[in-house]
């Protein structure tokens, strides 16, 4: 099976966070799936520049990328990742869509009201476990 690193950016902006829906895929299980933004690492890069890059390049939002939030690996049917996270914040919410179908800014709360990826869940349990420690 073919195993791709993968970077995400959980973004945080007005204690929000930024979630965006893939377009269709040939991938049913992934198609139309909400999703933290990011994507590939590129040969000789550190994964802070490819989240930077991907998201400059799928949204044309400039993130500040901050520590490493979770690393899930998950086996889809056809190919396994490993996605890497980061907490990352931005100055603005001016979004252009390059890829994506669509985006929402969500309380940490309200994230599973959505459909997403399957390898983005732990990434959110993550979210409510450590948002419940402080409150």
């Amino acid at each position: 099976m073919k195993k791709i690193d993968v970077v995400a950016a959980v973004i945080i902006n007005d204690n929000q966070v930024l979630c965006v829906q893939r377009a269709f895929s040939k991938y049913e299980y992934i198609s139309n799936k909400y999703e933290f933004p990011g994507g590939k690492v590129e040969a000789n890069e550190s994964e802070k520049d490819a989240l930077k890059r991907e998201v400059q390049e799928e949204l044309s939002l400039n993130i500040k990328v901050g520590a490493k939030f979770i690393t899930v690996n998950h086996d889809y049917p056809d190919f396994s990742i490993s996605l890497h996270t980061y907490l990352c914040e931005c100055k603005n919410r001016d979004i252009i869509l390059h890829e994506h179908i669509d985006f929402k800014w969500l309380d940490i709360k309200n994230l599973k009201k959505l459909d997403w990826a399957q390898a983005d869940y732990p990434i959110i349990d993550k979210l409510l476990d450590c948002e419940r420690q402080l409150n």
